[in-house]
């Protein structure tokens, strides 16, 4: 688990968008290896970290609160 990911989802709290993003980001980096990605491979990294954002808001939005 890439540490420095925070745990977004505190009770009823909704995350911010930036925060949701910044994880998405740090995830990518992790799993790929580049904290910045050539040229060639900027567009799959942003590509990525867009979907990552996504599947993660809509995460969120679908947990309930219950165990």
């Amino acid at each position: 688990m890439c540490r420095s990911i925070k745990r977004l989802r505190e009770r009823d709290v909704r995350a911010a968008d930036h925060e949701i993003e910044e994880a998405a980001l740090q995830f990518v980096r992790k799993i790929s290896g580049y904290r910045q990605p050539s040229k060639a491979n900027e567009t799959s990294f942003l590509t990525a970290v867009d979907e990552i954002a996504a599947a993660s808001r809509r995460l969120m939005i679908t947990l309930t609160s219950g165990h």
